[in-house]
């Protein structure tokens, strides 16, 4: 994408813009700025399309462009409302709040001669899905998939992939794909079905019977990628430990432009072709043919921080939603990739709920899952997914109006990805129903939704004894009574399995290696494993007693615990 000089300054200030925020009173401010885009005949930004789910109860923002200071008027579910283009074309208006419908209606604007007919629109529940490949993971790959693919028929349960590319400034809207996949509504019926986040998917199929309403999902996931890919310029510049990561992405756009850009890849690409052929011939039988290169591209659309803040969320900045689900991390288990992560995911936070203008949206972190294989107890202990999942669960009590969802069970192996989301789903679904929508269980109590959260420890004699927060700990017990995943050290700080037994809403925890214990720690470990539970056997969170630093393998860097 090209620009001029006075484009790239003004889309650049967009970078920091600040958005306004849903009030108290549930009222909109007026229309965040957008990047420019120029157009010559009236248009709808493109996450309105055929089969969208409009937000219910709240005003609901619809914007656009036409000619510039032409009138549009916009005409849904007996509203007609007007706007005005500025003088660049841009026009931006507010839906009065409206109930649930299933009713599939048309959303009409008209401008001077031109309209534009949007068909089969709902009013229900609207949640955005983001994160890396585990949120991106398709039903079709899913554990049961066969049988739900077979049984799943959800015409008011609908989702939109937001096409994946990035880029460097925040961009005015998205490109459907011309093969009607990406960028399009879709319903969770039929061959459609089979393409929606199995996570999403879940957590809208409870809701959507609970609820009893339609349920709109906006996919922006996109694996690989890390947190500082999905938070905004502005905040990532004021953090110290994303200083190599911008170096990084400039050193690679550098690269590309001195290299020629799309023909210095494509000259580079024939060379690499002509030596891997030379190659392929001289295999001999047995040998393992390499892999085709491929040709390179415009690191402007690759990752690189804020990339998909920009590529992704700029596009639907805006669009009247109820809450985020958030499945990421895995990404920033590598080196020291988790260096940053601690601010990194509170910039997430940020801003996805400034982006959405709510700086109370519910926010939902899926906590990452395990993998790899378990090796020595030391490999196991200071492996980055426990610091990972320390610092979600921390960003967790540190941030008001998010959940935690524990993920650590849903692993039977050392896969990156877990094919088990049904559970992932449904207790994300339990945490919005309970503190999102405040819904009562058939005894008209609160729905329970987290596993028992560590409150402290006391010692006696060659024991530990671990209490727990009393929401969430009720029935507490161990799964099958068998007591894995618990590890206890003395004043030398090396690690020993450990026994334990629930009684009381309490967990002893000793071993006869450890005559003087004063530390203990549960599910630590890469592939955690664990059955400590409560009287609804949702998990308990991975806790430890100390603040230890932790050194993780292949990481130059010590991790030391901040809880603030």
């Amino acid at each position: 994408m090209k620009h001029t000089i006075k484009n790239l300054i003004t889309i650049a200030t967009c970078i920091t813009m600040s958005l306004p925020y849903l009030a108290a009173s549930d009222t909109f401010e007026p229309f965040p700025k957008r990047p420019e885009k120029t157009v010559t005949k009236l248009e709808i930004a493109n996450v309105f399309n055929d089969g969208a789910i409009l937000q219910r109860n709240q005003k609901v923002r619809i914007w656009g462009w036409a000619k510039p200071e032409a009138e549009v008027i916009v005409k849904f579910a007996e509203q007609s409302i007007k706007s005005k283009a500025d003088s660049k074309g841009a026009w931006q208006l507010l839906l009065n709040p409206m109930k649930a419908s299933f009713e599939e209606r048309t959303l009409k604007v008209t401008s001077a001669n031109d309209t534009l007919t949007i068909n089969n629109i709902l009013v229900g529940e609207v949640w955005l899905c983001g994160g890396q490949s585990n949120m991106e993971r398709k039903l079709f790959s899913s554990l049961n998939a066969d049988l739900e693919l077979l049984s799943g028929d959800f015409p008011a349960i609908r989702f939109l992939r937001i096409p994946k590319k990035a880029n460097t400034y925040p961009q005015a809207d998205f490109t459907p794909a011309q093969n009607g996949q990406e960028g399009h509504w879709k319903k969770c019926q039929g061959t459609d079905l089979s393409q929606c986040s199995a996570v999403g998917y879940y957590f809208a199929k409870r809701l959507h019977r609970i609820l009893k309403v339609p349920v709109g999902l906006i996919d922006t996931s996109w694996g690989g990628t890390m947190a500082q890919h999905w938070a905004e310029h502005g905040m990532l510049k004021k953090i110290e430990d994303m200083k190599p990561y911008f170096a990084a992405a400039e050193s690679a756009q550098k690269s590309w432009i001195d290299n020629g850009k799309e023909k210095g890849a494509i000259r580079d690409h024939k060379k690499a072709i002509a030596q891997w052929q030379e190659k392929i011939k001289s295999l001999k039988p047995g040998q393992r043919r390499p892999g085709k290169p491929k040709i390179k591209t415009d690191p402007v659309n690759a990752h690189q921080p804020a990339g998909m803040v920009n590529g992704l969320i700029a596009p639907i900045s805006g669009y009247s939603i109820n809450g985020i689900l958030y499945y990421q991390g895995e990404n920033n288990s590598f080196a020291d990739t988790w260096k940053p992560y601690k601010e990194t995911l509170k910039s997430v936070i940020k801003t996805f709920r400034k982006s959405f203008g709510n700086p109370n949206i519910p926010f939902g972190i899926i906590q990452i899952a395990g993998w790899s294989t378990r090796r020595t107890m030391v490999y196991d202990m200071n492996h980055h997914c426990n610091i990972v999942r320390e610092i979600q669960f921390d960003t967790w009590r540190n941030t008001p109006n998010t959940g935690l969802i524990v993920s650590f069970d849903t692993n039977s192996d050392s896969n990156i990805h877990p094919k088990h989301k049904r559970p992932l789903g449904e207790r994300s679904a339990r945490w919005a129903l309970a503190d999102v929508y405040k819904i009562k269980d058939y005894r008209n109590q609160p729905i329970k939704w987290r596993g028992p959260v560590y409150k402290n420890m006391e010692i006696k004699g060659n024991k530990c004894i671990v209490s727990f927060e009393k929401l969430g700990s009720q029935g507490l017990k161990l799964n099958k009574s068998v007591d894995v995943g618990f590890y206890i050290a003395g004043e030398d700080k090396v690690f020993h399995h450990a026994k334990a037994s629930a009684s009381r809403g309490k967990v002893t925890i000793w071993s006869d290696a450890v005559q003087k214990p004063v530390a203990v720690r549960y599910a630590s470990s890469n592939l955690p494993i664990g059955g400590l539970i409560n009287g609804n056997e949702i998990p308990a969170y991975p806790f430890r007693s100390d603040n230890w630093p932790i050194k993780p393998h292949r990481s130059k860097l010590e991790y030391l615990r901040h809880t603030n």
